[in-house]
């Protein structure tokens, strides 16, 4: 089993920055797969963007709506991962939810593929 606790969401201006942090415990790997995904109101749930670590070789990827503009990245010591939003929309207000996975190889954007969930934390952004 693993947890995971999402932290450092909130309410800010278009065009500022919020640093999201997802604290993985239990059954942790440094080779599993970590993703965020979000879910505004009345959509569905969509990927923003995944990591994972293959012997030498790290794989991200990101949603084609968060490029150039977030980055996820991790700390195996801490097993903490992170996403950096960068220029903030308000059409990125959402619930943010971070998942995850065991195994290695390259993460995918597919929600079906993690088997783990936080609980989520809402970030707001206003015009």
């Amino acid at each position: 089993q693993v947890q995971l606790v999402e932290s450092g969401g909130g309410s800010v201006q278009a065009g500022g920055s919020l640093r999201l942090s997802c604290a993985a415990s239990g059954s942790t790997s440094s080779s599993n797969y970590m993703a965020w995904f979000r879910q505004a109101p009345r959509k569905e749930r969509e990927a923003v963007a995944c990591i994972s670590v293959s012997g030498i070789v790290t794989y991200i990827y990101y949603a084609d709506s968060v490029k150039g503009r977030f980055t996820i990245s991790q700390d195996n010591a801490k097993n903490t991962v992170y996403l950096q939003m960068n220029s903030l929309k308000p059409e990125d207000t959402a619930m943010y939810y971070c998942a995850a996975r065991p195994g290695g190889g390259k993460c995918g954007l597919s929600e079906t593929l993690y088997n783990y969930w936080g609980q989520g934390t809402q970030v707001t952004v206003s015009s």
